[in-house]
């Protein structure tokens, strides 16, 4: 049985599927491991199986386009909190209190017309 999520995170879109498994995460048909490259990011993923005590129990499969890899980790753990809560809703509860279960609003603020950035300023002088 596999169970469907998708997660979401700045301008990453990640889809999940979670079947019963022995806890192998690959992302875009590789490791995670060796996709994510960094150990934090590894970390960030697995935070709602370890959450759970499902980390040996599922593997997870996972397509992630868009954004960069921090933001395609945050999304593709979105959507293994979401998938999890498909398998079982008492994990419903957990997730909410660890905030696995958020999406992160957060996005780069657009640049602004006749400035430098989002919030740059023009250099003031007094004279």
């Amino acid at each position: 049985m596999k169970y469907y999520a998708t997660g979401r995170r700045k301008t990453a879109i990640a889809r999940v599927w979670l079947m019963p498994g022995e806890g192998k995460i690959s992302i875009n048909r590789r490791e995670a491991e060796q996709y994510l490259t960094r150990p934090t990011n590894m970390k960030f993923v697995e935070q709602p199986l370890v959450e759970t005590d499902t980390r040996e129990s599922y593997d997870v499969w996972a397509t992630a386009r868009g954004g960069g890899l921090s933001g395609q980790a945050g999304a593709v753990r979105l959507g293994i909190a979401r998938a999890l809560i498909r398998i079982n809703g008492e994990f419903r509860a957990p997730l909410k209190a660890a905030g696995h279960l958020s999406r992160d609003p957060r996005k780069k603020e657009r640049k602004k017309y006749g400035r430098r950035g989002a919030r740059a300023r023009f250099q003031f002088s007094k004279r």
